[in-house]
């Protein structure tokens, strides 16, 4: 309860016992992790062109703490003053539509230059469409005006296809840890 002591035992020689109250106790723990935002998209993204990096267009927010997303260029960029330590996660929904594929990877991007990627590798074929799913998390160091973009790739082993970006399951998102 709020109003509960919690009794403290000095270490040093005196061994003297301290009060707190809960309050005190829990004062400066935790944070509120904003900014913050999930965004998804309103439509399956046709038409992937293979052996590309292609931009996910995430042009949904489902929330957005610091106006941190923009939906016209798909991309969470740090706002002023709120660099710090940020979780990010992008989660891509594919399916492959026509021909093979034997790959798939999953980036992130900082800046417009490599950060992190997700390989897979797949045997997929014109008898056995299938969806895939990719997921890559990461703890990055970002400073306000650094900028994160998702992208994906599918690359074929022979005849070239039709890969599309679902919307179910595919989401982007990322929340401030700490300074």
């Amino acid at each position: 309860a709020t109003d509960d002591l919690i009794l403290l035992s000095d270490t040093s020689a005196s061994g003297a016992l301290k009060k707190m109250t809960r309050a005190n106790f829990v004062s400066g723990v935790g944070g509120t992790n904003t900014p913050a935002f999930r965004a998804t998209m309103s439509a399956n993204q046709t038409g992937l062109s293979m052996s590309t990096q292609t931009k996910v267009q995430f042009n949904t927010e489902t929330w957005d703490t610091g106006s941190c997303f923009d939906t016209s260029n798909y991309r969470f960029t740090v706002p002023s003053g709120e660099g710090g330590k940020y979780c990010i996660t992008a989660h891509v929904h594919t399916r492959v539509e026509s021909g093979n594929t034997t790959g798939k990877s999953v980036r992130l991007t900082k800046n417009g230059s490599f950060l992190t990627e997700t390989v897979d590798s797949l045997d997929v074929n014109l008898y056995n469409t299938r969806s895939n799913h990719q997921q890559i998390t990461a703890i990055e160091n970002l400073s306000a005006a650094d900028y994160i973009e998702v992208y994906s790739l599918q690359w074929q082993g022979g005849s070239s296809g039709t890969t599309n970006i679902q919307t179910e399951s595919s989401y982007f998102t990322a929340f401030k840890i700490i300074e």
